[in-house]
């Protein structure tokens, strides 16, 4: 695709996105209008609007374009996925849709109340997703037709060079046309001339080779402890010729890594990281745990003053126990919960290690001699729990993340990606909470950690947040 068609479909996008939030806007005030005693359509679009409120509601189209432009909604998004592109919108409509609502906090638009907000939600995400995805289809459907191609060149010949032109030959509604291959002759240089792709040119010849074809990118997959000169004479040559460069971050022998480029001072960085927590997300993650733990400290204050009350009536010692539990990247903090054993628990753990009924490094006891008779009833309704949102306010903790563990269970970890769990803030709730809890082995809960990390979203929070409730009323794998 030409620059000045790419700049019109980017434009065209643009504006497509803004029609969709006013009419979302425009559906989500008509449920409103009709529980404040009904107005009709032409009641509706005749009334006046008052400047203030415009002026608002242009600072918010503003806010929203700055939203989606942000979290990258118009760069190219030839190589994302189907699943990536949905999870993307949902956070950037998500995001958008906080914003209105704390705008209108601020504002004192009466108007955008809790059904307005829903609506909103619903409708933009719905018709932004499908008008992404059908987007995608059209330019599926074109490129499959030779249209809106982009040429590449890929420098390698080894299994992971192979491997990105397979995939490129089999997904051809991305519009990737592979011109060559480019290497030295090697000992493996015969097996691949018999899959049947072409080598174009040696490394010697790759500018004279570039300077006569069509190439549009070029994906460096040198083996880098041994073509770090070649390759870097490569990209240079490239970034000279304005040419895109791609390169493989498997060529640090990295699994699960996402990488992501940044500037820092005029120099290039190439950053490598595990899970999605980055970004607006991780804004908007935080934004949400705030807001929402401050609102359930003030109204759960009843429970709060009772439980304290009931804890000092029947057993002596303080309301609250503490305990340092391990944060983000390790990063030390003192954990509150509601006291449910004697005041010596602590002290009389080597006692009660041999009854631990949990694999792992980690202590659990189904019923364990220290808790006090209010301690078991606190523990099955998770009522024990609550204090954890003043760590969840103060930045300690998450309300959905994996669970902290005391000092001496990490001390006890033998394996070591078993402690990437530690590169996300913990949780008052996670996947092990809502799956039985200590009913499951450890290393089965150091898995759903690790799915939580890599697969995370606001809408995996929601739902992990939603499945809680069920388990806590049954009581799963409580100890």
């Amino acid at each position: 695709m030409g620059i000045a068609r790419h700049k019109m479909l980017r434009t065209s996008v643009k504006l497509l996105d803004m029609t969709i939030m006013v009419f979302s806007f425009v559906v989500a005030t008509l449920p409103v209008l009709y529980e404040n005693g009904g107005v009709s359509l032409s009641e509706f679009f005749s009334m006046r609007v008052r400047l203030r409120n415009f002026l608002i509601f242009l600072g918010f189209l503003l806010v929203w374009h700055i939203i989606l432009a942000s979290l990258s909604l118009y760069q190219s998004r030839r190589l994302l996925s189907r699943r990536a592109e949905i999870l993307d919108t949902i956070e950037a409509t998500t995001l958008g849709t906080i914003c209105l609502a704390l705008g209108a906090v601020l504002c004192h638009v009466r108007m955008i109340d809790a059904l307005f907000v829903a609506v909103f939600w619903g409708t933009v995400t719905t018709a932004t997703i499908s008008d992404r995805l059908l987007i995608r289809f059209a330019l599926g459907k074109a490129r499959k037709r030779g249209r809106n191609l982009r040429h590449v060149l890929i420098v390698g010949t080894n299994p992971r060079a192979i491997n990105v032109a397979n995939k490129f030959e089999s997904r051809p509604e991305l519009g990737y046309r592979v011109v060559g291959f480019v290497d030295e002759e090697w000992d493996r240089i015969g097996k691949f001339r018999k899959i049947g792709y072409t080598l174009v040119s040696d490394l010697q010849h790759f500018r004279e080779f570039v300077r006569e074809a069509v190439v549009d990118e070029v994906i460096i997959a040198l083996p880098i402890h041994s073509y770090y000169a070649q390759a870097s004479r490569i990209a240079a040559f490239c970034e000279e010729q304005g040419i895109v460069v791609r390169i493989l971050p498997g060529i640090l022998g990295l699994k699960t890594a996402r990488s992501n480029a940044e500037e820092f001072e005029s120099d290039s960085l190439l950053t490598l990281y595990t899970g999605r927590l980055q970004g607006w997300g991780a804004a908007a993650k935080r934004a949400l745990d705030f807001t929402i733990s401050a609102c359930l400290l003030v109204v759960l204050i009843p429970v709060f003053v009772m439980t304290a009350a009931l804890i000092k009536l029947t057993s002596p010692g303080p309301i609250f126990f503490t305990q340092e539990r391990l944060g983000l990247n390790k990063r030390r903090f003192r954990i509150f919960k509601f006291r449910t054993m004697v005041p010596d628990a602590e002290q009389r753990l080597a006692q009660v290690e041999p009854l631990n009924e949990v694999s792992g490094p980690v202590f659990k006891i189904r019923n364990d001699p220290r808790l006090t008779p209010l301690g078991k009833l606190l523990r099955k309704t998770s009522i024990d729990e609550l204090p954890q949102l003043l760590n969840v306010m103060k930045g300690e903790m998450s309300l959905v993340g994996p669970r902290p563990l005391p000092v001496r269970d990490y001390e006890g970890f033998d394996q070591d990606w078993q402690r990437r769990r530690f590169s996300v803030r913990p949780g008052i709730t996670c996947l092990w909470q809502m799956s039985g809890r200590n009913s499951i082995p450890f290393n089965q809960w150091m898995k759903l950690d690790m799915e939580y990390i890599d697969h995370w979203s606001l809408w995996l929070d929601f739902k992990i947040l939603m499945g809680t409730i069920p388990a806590v009323v049954r009581g799963s794998g409580a100890a």
